[in-house]
């Protein structure tokens, strides 16, 4: 049975009921949905803070039970229930602390996940369309929406380039994890030696922030250039000049879209995505800073973070947490929860 009173050092509930009054207070406020986005905000945090302390509260009544039941009884048929009930509980109790890890500033948002292969060509870009069909797989499996911003074809197999969005609940503090290079190891589909091939790509993931006040872009910052499609979409979106992609000239960053038929619509969702590229290089300088002054390291962008080895055996290894599993077929089909969850448990 897991501690469950280290739980409650985690789990902090005075603070907890704290912050529900603080939101209640925020929501009553008069013109609170004057900002529909800033209110909705507040009320899903709010949600989810009183489905924790519910949670909370039923395993404290549960296991008070349980103990009331084996003092007064020593029959085994008792002792082998409540041990099969405990089994249900000790799962409730590593929802919670996973849930109680998943309180950063975007952690309740939506995200982009993008991926750009490494040196190496086809091999690489092969490697780049399984890692963007692993995490496909992984939101279909646990309920998030996929909207698919821009996939470039590779010239032989697999893919440039992509960036997807990823909508549902807390779909950053989940993905955030998988930031960083992805190394795979095996035996070449596309060398008719057989030969044993290693590949890099690299995952980047970004809020979606809708809060964007804080980031003024002056127009002449900006560059916009339109081209005609070449993704999906039909016939309409590959015959017209629908794609954008805009440079920030000062940052360096390039954002494309390409996935509506309307130049202004992909034009808006790639300003987004540039505005919440620009809010976080903010707040990664802002953290570098403060990391800095305290003389630590973080794992940045171009660290490996993840291998992936198939051949000359199978394993797949967490560089970060040490979390390794031999079951390579189910991790690349989408089974990656248990690596995000170990992450945020360090980042604790």
């Amino acid at each position: 049975m897991k501690n469950y009173k280290l739980l409650g050092g985690l789990f902090d509930l005075e603070e907890k009921l704290k912050k529900i009054h603080e939101l209640e207070n925020k929501l009553n406020k008069e013109n609170i949905w004057n900002n529909p986005v800033l209110a909705n905000n507040i009320n899903f945090e709010l949600i989810n803070l009183k489905k924790i302390i519910e949670n909370y509260n039923q395993i404290q009544q549960e296991l008070n039970e349980y103990h009331e039941l084996l003092l007064l009884s020593e029959e085994i048929d008792i002792v082998n229930e409540i041990e099969n009930n405990l089994k249900n509980v000790n799962k409730m109790i590593d929802e919670i602390e996973i849930e109680t890890l998943l309180n950063g500033k975007y952690d309740s948002s939506g995200c982009y996940l993008e991926i750009h292969p490494g040196a190496g060509g086809t091999e690489a870009c092969d490697w780049a369309s399984i890692l963007l069909r692993m995490y496909e797989q992984f939101c279909n499996k646990n309920g998030y929406n996929i909207e698919v911003i821009n996939i470039q074809a590779g010239d032989e197999a697999g893919i440039k380039s992509a960036i997807i969005k990823i909508i549902g609940k807390y779909a950053y503090g989940y993905f955030k994890g998988e930031q960083g290079v992805h190394r795979l190891v095996r035996i070449s589909p596309f060398d008719s030696g057989g030969r044993r091939h290693t590949s890099f790509a690299a995952i980047s993931v970004i809020p979606e922030i809708n809060n964007i006040s804080n980031i003024n872009i002056k127009n002449e910052d900006v560059r916009v250039d339109v081209y005609r499609s070449s993704g999906k979409g039909g016939q309409g979106v590959n015959t017209t000049d629908s794609a954008v992609r805009l440079t920030h000239l000062p940052s360096g960053i390039v954002v494309t879209c390409q996935n509506e038929r309307s130049q202004i619509k992909n034009k808006e969702t790639a300003m987004k995505i540039l505005i919440s590229k620009l809010e976080q290089l903010k707040e990664e300088q802002h953290e570098t800073e403060k990391n800095n002054l305290k003389g630590n390291q973080n794992i940045n962008f171009g660290s490996q973070i993840r291998s992936y080895t198939l051949e000359p055996y199978k394993l797949i290894k967490d560089l970060r947490t040490g979390y390794e599993t031999s079951n390579t077929e189910a991790v690349l089909n989408g089974d990656i929860l248990p690596f995000m969850e170990e992450f945020l448990r360090i980042k604790r």
